[in-house]
Protein backbone atom coordinates (compact mmCIF):
# COMPACT_ATOMS: atom_id res chain seq x y z
CA UNK A 1 0.00 0.00 0.00
CA UNK A 2 1.59 3.27 -1.13
CA UNK A 3 1.57 6.45 1.09
CA UNK A 4 0.39 9.49 0.09
CA UNK A 5 2.18 12.40 1.13
CA UNK A 6 -0.01 15.47 1.23
CA UNK A 7 1.35 18.90 0.36
CA UNK A 8 -0.24 21.69 2.65
CA UNK A 9 -0.83 24.09 0.51
CA UNK A 10 -2.01 28.01 1.47
CA UNK A 11 -5.10 29.38 0.29
CA UNK A 12 -4.21 30.20 -2.57
CA UNK A 13 -3.09 26.58 -3.52
CA UNK A 14 0.19 27.61 -3.78
CA UNK A 15 2.77 25.42 -1.92
CA UNK A 16 3.28 27.11 1.63
CA UNK A 17 7.28 27.74 2.20
CA UNK A 18 8.73 27.47 5.37
CA UNK A 19 9.33 30.26 7.32
CA UNK A 20 12.68 32.25 6.85
CA UNK A 21 15.22 31.84 9.58
CA UNK A 22 15.55 35.00 12.30
CA UNK A 23 19.33 36.45 12.41
CA UNK A 24 19.91 38.23 15.49
CA UNK A 25 22.34 40.65 15.50
CA UNK A 26 23.81 41.58 18.86
CA UNK A 27 25.74 44.39 19.40
CA UNK A 28 28.62 44.74 21.74
CA UNK A 29 29.74 47.78 22.80
CA UNK A 30 33.54 48.03 23.45
CA UNK A 31 34.82 51.24 25.17
CA UNK A 32 38.12 52.20 23.30
CA UNK A 33 39.37 54.00 26.06
CA UNK A 34 39.29 53.39 30.29
CA UNK A 35 36.65 55.55 31.37
CA UNK A 36 38.25 58.30 33.00
CA UNK A 37 37.02 59.90 36.36
CA UNK A 38 37.21 63.35 36.81
CA UNK A 39 39.84 64.66 39.73
CA UNK A 40 38.40 65.67 42.98
CA UNK A 41 39.65 69.69 43.63
CA UNK A 42 40.46 70.36 46.95
CA UNK A 43 40.69 74.26 48.26
CA UNK A 44 43.73 73.61 50.15
CA UNK A 45 46.96 74.91 49.40
CA UNK A 46 49.26 72.61 47.85
CA UNK A 47 51.99 71.30 50.56
CA UNK A 48 55.03 73.74 50.77
CA UNK A 49 57.73 71.46 50.38
CA UNK A 50 56.21 70.08 46.88
CA UNK A 51 56.61 72.82 44.40
CA UNK A 52 56.37 70.09 41.71
CA UNK A 53 52.54 70.92 42.31
CA UNK A 54 53.15 73.76 40.73
CA UNK A 55 53.40 73.60 36.54
CA UNK A 56 57.25 72.31 35.88
CA UNK A 57 58.12 75.75 34.10
CA UNK A 58 56.32 78.90 34.43
CA UNK A 59 55.56 80.36 29.91
CA UNK A 60 54.29 84.00 31.26
CA UNK A 61 56.52 86.12 33.89
CA UNK A 62 55.26 89.65 35.90
CA UNK A 63 57.33 91.65 37.83
CA UNK A 64 56.04 91.92 41.80
CA UNK A 65 56.71 95.71 41.84
CA UNK A 66 60.08 96.27 43.35
CA UNK A 67 60.95 98.77 40.59
CA UNK A 68 57.08 99.87 39.84
CA UNK A 69 56.95 100.73 43.88
CA UNK A 70 54.02 98.62 44.18
CA UNK A 71 55.33 96.27 46.59
CA UNK A 72 55.36 98.34 49.54
CA UNK A 73 57.96 98.96 52.15
CA UNK A 74 56.79 97.01 55.28
CA UNK A 75 56.62 93.65 53.09
CA UNK A 76 60.63 93.61 52.99
CA UNK A 77 62.62 93.06 55.85
CA UNK A 78 66.45 91.38 56.58
CA UNK A 79 68.46 89.82 59.36
CA UNK A 80 69.27 92.37 62.08
CA UNK A 81 67.03 95.03 60.76
CA UNK A 82 66.90 96.83 64.35
CA UNK A 83 70.60 97.61 64.24
CA UNK A 84 70.53 99.74 61.30
CA UNK A 85 71.17 103.04 62.38
CA UNK A 86 73.27 106.13 61.39
CA UNK A 87 74.37 105.42 58.17
CA UNK A 88 72.94 102.31 57.56
CA UNK A 89 69.84 103.53 58.02
CA UNK A 90 70.68 104.79 54.21
CA UNK A 91 70.73 101.18 53.29
CA UNK A 92 67.71 99.33 54.86
CA UNK A 93 66.00 96.43 53.03
CA UNK A 94 63.28 98.66 51.22
CA UNK A 95 66.15 100.19 48.97
CA UNK A 96 66.50 96.82 47.54
CA UNK A 97 64.31 97.64 44.58
CA UNK A 98 65.63 97.13 40.85
CA UNK A 99 67.16 99.75 39.17
CA UNK A 100 67.80 101.88 42.08
CA UNK A 101 69.64 104.92 41.82
CA UNK A 102 71.79 107.78 44.12
CA UNK A 103 72.82 107.01 47.53
CA UNK A 104 71.09 104.47 49.55
CA UNK A 105 70.51 102.79 46.28
CA UNK A 106 70.23 99.24 47.45
CA UNK A 107 70.05 97.11 50.60
CA UNK A 108 73.28 96.54 52.63
CA UNK A 109 73.56 93.92 55.20
CA UNK A 110 75.09 95.22 58.20
CA UNK A 111 77.07 91.80 58.76
CA UNK A 112 78.59 90.26 56.13
CA UNK A 113 78.10 86.36 57.01
CA UNK A 114 76.07 83.38 55.54
CA UNK A 115 73.54 84.32 58.75
CA UNK A 116 72.42 86.92 56.72
CA UNK A 117 68.72 87.30 54.69
CA UNK A 118 66.01 89.35 52.68
CA UNK A 119 62.93 88.78 52.97
CA UNK A 120 59.53 89.37 51.26
CA UNK A 121 55.97 88.96 52.32
CA UNK A 122 53.45 88.67 49.11
CA UNK A 123 50.39 89.31 51.83
CA UNK A 124 49.19 86.35 50.41
CA UNK A 125 49.89 82.76 48.32
CA UNK A 126 51.60 83.61 45.38
CA UNK A 127 53.37 81.75 42.46
CA UNK A 128 57.09 83.02 42.39
CA UNK A 129 58.57 82.07 38.77
CA UNK A 130 62.21 83.67 38.94
CA UNK A 131 64.47 86.30 40.74
CA UNK A 132 66.12 89.38 39.08
CA UNK A 133 69.49 90.93 41.21
CA UNK A 134 71.71 93.95 40.41
CA UNK A 135 74.37 94.48 42.66
CA UNK A 136 74.94 98.33 44.80
CA UNK A 137 74.62 101.12 41.96
CA UNK A 138 77.67 103.32 43.00
CA UNK A 139 80.16 100.57 44.22
CA UNK A 140 81.56 97.88 43.57
CA UNK A 141 79.65 95.10 45.64
CA UNK A 142 77.29 92.52 45.35
CA UNK A 143 75.77 89.09 45.53
CA UNK A 144 77.74 86.28 43.86
CA UNK A 145 75.61 83.28 44.72
CA UNK A 146 72.26 82.71 46.78
CA UNK A 147 69.90 80.36 48.16
CA UNK A 148 66.70 80.61 48.98
CA UNK A 149 63.94 79.43 51.68
CA UNK A 150 60.31 80.00 51.44
CA UNK A 151 57.20 79.13 53.31
CA UNK A 152 53.10 79.68 53.27
CA UNK A 153 51.96 80.64 57.12
CA UNK A 154 54.19 82.98 59.33
CA UNK A 155 54.05 79.81 61.87
CA UNK A 156 55.31 76.69 59.77
CA UNK A 157 59.33 76.24 59.15
CA UNK A 158 61.13 77.89 56.37
CA UNK A 159 61.87 75.24 53.45
CA UNK A 160 64.75 75.43 51.34
CA UNK A 161 64.57 75.31 47.65
CA UNK A 162 65.64 72.08 45.71
CA UNK A 163 67.72 71.37 43.14
CA UNK A 164 67.06 67.91 41.22
CA UNK A 165 69.32 66.04 43.29
CA UNK A 166 67.50 66.94 46.71
CA UNK A 167 70.37 69.44 47.84
CA UNK A 168 70.10 72.89 48.69
CA UNK A 169 69.76 74.86 45.31
CA UNK A 170 72.67 77.29 44.92
CA UNK A 171 71.75 80.30 42.47
CA UNK A 172 74.68 82.42 41.13
CA UNK A 173 74.39 86.20 41.06
CA UNK A 174 76.28 89.15 39.84
CA UNK A 175 79.67 89.47 38.52
CA UNK A 176 78.94 93.49 38.51
CA UNK A 177 77.55 96.38 39.76
CA UNK A 178 75.05 96.87 37.26
CA UNK A 179 74.02 94.23 35.06
CA UNK A 180 70.82 92.14 35.92
CA UNK A 181 71.12 88.59 36.59
CA UNK A 182 67.60 86.63 36.16
CA UNK A 183 66.94 83.51 37.70
CA UNK A 184 64.07 81.13 36.80
CA UNK A 185 62.46 78.71 39.11
CA UNK A 186 61.66 75.20 37.94
CA UNK A 187 59.38 74.96 39.42
CA UNK A 188 57.93 77.67 40.57
CA UNK A 189 57.60 78.20 44.22
CA UNK A 190 53.88 77.99 45.91
CA UNK A 191 54.09 80.49 49.05
CA UNK A 192 53.51 83.79 51.12
CA UNK A 193 56.84 84.10 52.45
CA UNK A 194 60.27 84.31 50.27
CA UNK A 195 63.90 84.18 51.90
CA UNK A 196 66.94 85.21 50.19
CA UNK A 197 70.32 84.20 51.75
CA UNK A 198 73.84 85.29 50.51
CA UNK A 199 75.99 82.14 50.65
CA UNK A 200 78.50 84.58 48.74
CA UNK A 201 79.74 88.43 48.17
CA UNK A 202 82.41 90.72 46.67
CA UNK A 203 83.80 93.18 48.74
CA UNK A 204 80.16 93.19 51.21
CA UNK A 205 76.57 92.04 51.10
CA UNK A 206 74.37 94.44 48.37
CA UNK A 207 71.58 93.89 45.95
CA UNK A 208 68.73 95.34 43.94
CA UNK A 209 65.96 92.78 42.89
CA UNK A 210 62.64 92.05 41.70
CA UNK A 211 60.53 89.01 41.91
CA UNK A 212 58.89 87.45 39.11
CA UNK A 213 55.68 86.03 39.40
CA UNK A 214 53.87 83.36 37.20
CA UNK A 215 50.88 84.67 35.14
CA UNK A 216 49.01 81.48 34.96
CA UNK A 217 47.83 79.43 38.23
CA UNK A 218 49.07 76.13 39.61
CA UNK A 219 47.54 72.51 38.79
Amino acid sequence: MKTRTRTRRSRTGRKASKPAPVTVNLLIHRLSTPAVIPPVLSNSLPPQDHPMNCMPECPYHRALGFESGSVTPDQINCSNEDQYTGWYSSWIPNRARLNNQGFGCAWLSKFNDQFQWIQIDLKEVGVVSGILSQGRCDADEWITKYSIQYRSVETLNWVYYKDQTGNNRVFYGNSDRSSTVQNLLRPPIVARYIRLLPLGWHTRIAMRMELLMCMNKCS
